[in-house]
């Protein structure tokens, strides 16, 4: 079964690699051109947040799985080497993460407080919450250096990453990786949930509100621009917060049955060891499905990417009619 396993994940990791870097780049072009009708503190967590996924796909999907399976043997296999790489693998996942989060928390003060909103929702916040964000969380994975040893030295050069004893035994890196996991993924998990149920209970009350105010009943159905405006903004929070819990929601899983019941990671059974491992593949997942929900629920999205695909048709063809003339 575990050799099953491997081939599928080997194969499933070079897909998710192929797929996720030009969808997360084509991401980042679209909105970062701010043509797709967001407010500009949505559109930097937007482009961060594509960012943060095209960064955890190089580093922890290329250089550090792929890289394994396909390339072995490289320079990447040198100690030092594949010890930065988990640092840099590390952080780009947190950063995708936190930044979900902060996006989340920022649609839930401009949808449900309004004081705050014309201060805290604008591009210069954004811009100051995402650096400090990225800043703190690349501080965090530093220790992550020294987690692993050489699993040998050819020439004085140390190859192979291999998880230190002490990090499985020792009590402050016991209690790095308690504090690692509650960061990553559990405490986002909980303040997504959380956000958006008062999101969505914020604009139940609110809708019912205003549909007494403006005297509708079920016969009528005259279009509300702010109710609509707060529509597509629900829809396009609750699909990406949606997908991250969905998809997240395993490796979350995993780490409470662990935590319960006091697993040792040295000693899984295979049928553990899968578990775990379905769940890393379905958080790297998770760096691929944002830019398919911006083409589903963004029809200006939409738009600037027909217009991406259409462009060097466009210019080949006027290219060819300009030699003919």
């Amino acid at each position: 079964m575990l050799d099953t396993f491997y081939r599928v994940r080997k194969i499933y990791f070079m897909v998710i690699a192929v797929i996720g870097v030009p969808v997360n780049l084509v991401a980042m072009v679209i909105l970062s051109r701010g043509k797709c009708g967001l407010a500009t503190c949505t559109t930097r967590y937007l482009v961060a947040m594509a960012t943060a996924d095209l960064l955890t796909i190089i580093f922890d999907v290329l250089l550090w799985r792929v890289s394994y399976y396909y390339f072995s043997g490289t320079f990447l296999d040198i100690t030092p080497v594949c010890s930065v790489i988990t640092v840099l693998r590390t952080a780009a996942t947190d950063c995708s993460v936190w930044f979900t989060v902060t996006f989340t928390f920022d649609r839930f003060v401009a949808i449900c407080c309004q004081k705050p909103k014309t201060k805290y929702c604008t591009g210069k916040t954004a811009g100051a919450i995402l650096t400090t964000t990225a800043v703190l969380l690349c501080f965090k994975n530093v220790p992550n250096f020294f987690r692993y040893g050489p699993a040998k030295v050819i020439d004085n050069i140390p190859w192979d990453c291999i998880g230190k004893l002490s990090y499985y035994t020792d009590f402050a890196w016991k209690g790095y990786r308690m504090f690692s996991m509650v960061l990553t993924p559990l405490l986002p998990f909980v303040l997504i949930l959380q956000f958006n149920a008062l999101t969505v209970r914020h604009i139940l009350v609110t809708s019912r509100v205003r549909k007494g105010l403006r005297g509708q009943s079920k016969a009528e159905n005259r279009s509300d621009p702010e109710m609509e405006s707060r529509r597509r903004s629900v829809i396009l929070l609750l699909t990406i917060s949606g997908s991250f819990i969905t998809l997240w929601s395993v490796s979350v899983a995993e780490f409470l049955y662990n935590t319960i019941a006091g697993l040792d990671q040295n000693n899984y059974s295979d049928s553990e060891y899968i578990f775990q491992h379905i769940g890393y593949m379905l958080m790297l997942l998770s760096c691929c499905t944002n830019t398919f929900i911006y083409g589903v629920t963004q029809s200006k999205f939409r738009e600037q990417f027909i217009r991406a695909v259409k462009y060097p048709l466009t210019s080949i063809i006027q290219l060819i009619n300009k030699q003919n003339i």
